[in-house]
């Protein structure tokens, strides 16, 4: 009986040295894509279930095969210019195209090819546009657009930097995307409004806290060659333009001609009325001659036409629409009056050709659907489509000594 205790007791000692011999089990922490395959089917098969028709819509187009439009850049007489950048998913061809044309400017005057910050205005001019919009205790317009001279309300106010200095995207961001900055600056301005909290500087720290979040604040000062600058600075002694210099023309028929007029669209949110009218043959002329005679310039109008297309890279009017010899004063004012031309787009003019009697202009575009042809970021655009379709454009007194000489 003693020697089976023995025994026994000696077999446990022996299990336990073992199990105490051997290395110790630890399982190791791994990070997974979580999945759920079946779930996933189940969402696929009710989408299904509950989409309507997706046969996709077409939309009235010319046959641009009848066309016989220029096919390359290089036809072109063109002039300096920076190559095209896309404004991506955002609202600012206004500035985009404005800011494009003050570059050309700067080299125009003095052979210095920079390139400026277009987010630096944007910025700025949602700040303000927030400040009128509180004014006008929420009757005003607050949207994504502007025109070609808030650039320069913007750049007095507040000066301008180098493309360098602000970007207005965050670290690895490929494109501008302000979809949902301009819904949380719209949504809260809305619920300002719903509130009655017209307290504008508390409303402005809101605006720029969102604004800072999705393109981050702009800078106060910028180091140019190892000097320190404000912006207002790097505006008056880099940039160095006069910017009292340049002239917006529009061609409305429904009011006096060589007279000062309000450009009546809602991007004008300030109601600025420092838009010189004047009749369509001038309008036309002074796009003509400023082009042959080394200026680009800042034009913007309507691209929702059946005649224009990012697949071809042109816009053309089809007789469809309106044959080219009844293109005049009546026909414009119709179609902006009616609602079917509209302030859709700014752009920058950057060259021309004679073809055929008529010119053909090469336009620098930022949106996206100039990427899509032969010639990527631009279009080429025919005379016609201009006269019709584009409402305003920005010029040096310069380029048109007769239009001044008519400004009082």
């Amino acid at each position: 009986m003693k020697k089976s205790v023995c025994l026994f007791l000696l077999l446990n000692i022996v299990t336990i040295i073992l199990m105490f011999a051997q290395p110790t089990h630890r399982d190791t922490a791994v990070f997974i894509e979580k999945k759920n395959e079946f779930y996933d089917s189940i969402k696929t098969s009710l989408d299904t279930f509950y989409k309507t028709d997706s046969t996709s819509k077409k939309e009235l187009a010319v046959d641009f095969k009848a066309f016989n439009p220029p096919h390359s850049i290089q036809e072109f007489k063109s002039y300096w210019h920076n190559k095209p950048i896309s404004q991506a998913v955002s609202g600012m061809c206004w500035c985009f195209s404005t800011t494009s044309f003050f570059e050309s400017e700067i080299y125009r005057l003095r052979k210095q090819g920079i390139k400026l910050s277009e987010l630096y205005t944007v910025y700025w001019e949602y700040v303000e546009k927030a400040r009128g919009y509180v004014l006008a205790r929420g009757k005003q317009e607050f949207g994504e657009g502007s025109e070609s001279d808030a650039v320069i309300r913007i750049w007095k106010n507040h000066g301008i930097v180098p493309a360098s200095s602000y970007t207005g995207m965050l670290n690895g961001q490929p494109f501008h995307d302000h979809s949902k900055m301009f819904a949380e600056l719209d949504a809260y301005l809305k619920s300002v409004k719903a509130s009655n909290a017209w307290d504008v500087e508390a409303v402005e720290r809101v605006v720029k806290a969102i604004l800072n979040n999705y393109i981050g604040a702009p800078p106060e000062k910028i180091s140019i060659n190892g000097k320190e600058m404000t912006p207002r600075e790097y505006l008056e002694k880099v940039v160095r333009l006069d910017l009292d210099e340049y002239v917006e023309l529009v061609s409305f028929a429904d009011r006096p001609y060589y007279q000062w007029t309000e450009y009546d669209v809602p991007d004008n949110w300030w109601h600025s009325k420092e838009y010189f009218n004047v009749p369509l043959s001038d309008f036309m002329s002074a796009i003509k001659n400023a082009i042959r005679t080394g200026y680009t310039m800042s034009i913007g109008g309507d691209v929702s036409e059946p005649g224009i297309n990012g697949h071809a890279g042109i816009a053309v009017i089809p007789t469809f629409d309106i044959p080219p010899q009844f293109i005049d004063e009546s026909s414009r004012i119709f179609r902006f009056k009616n609602g079917t031309t509209g302030d859709d787009h700014g752009i920058h003019l950057v060259g021309y050709l004679e073809k055929d009697g008529k010119d053909w202009y090469l336009i620098k575009d930022s949106g996206s659907g100039s990427r899509n042809n032969s010639h990527p970021g631009y279009y080429f655009f025919h005379e016609d489509y201009v006269k019709l379709k584009m409402l305003g454009v920005m010029l040096p007194k310069s380029s048109m000594h007769d239009i001044v000489s008519k400004m009082k």
